[in-house]
């Protein structure tokens, strides 16, 4: 069955990605997802502070998972689980 994912799978899928650390376009083709999605998501993740940004070089920047995002992705997965719902 083919469906779209869910605004919490798409976010589940970013904080995977970033628990060890990935730059926008690792992100982007990762997850696969417009760049518009990304700024949106990103948006969302830095300002709820589930993801931090660490400086790698000038001007490269890759985003990391706060112990808040780690803790809200163990969460959904278990939501999605119980749901039966693969992510």
């Amino acid at each position: 069955m083919n469906r779209r994912r869910s605004n919490f799978e798409i976010i589940a899928e970013m904080l995977k990605v970033g628990e060890n650390g990935a730059g926008k376009t690792e992100l982007m083709y990762t997850v696969n997802m417009s760049y518009a999605q990304l700024q949106k998501y990103l948006k969302f993740l830095l300002g709820n502070g589930l993801v931090h940004t660490v400086q790698v070089g000038n001007p490269s920047v890759r985003y990391h998972v706060t112990e808040k995002g780690a803790e809200l992705l163990k969460s959904i997965d278990a939501v999605m689980s119980i749901l039966d719902i693969d992510a």
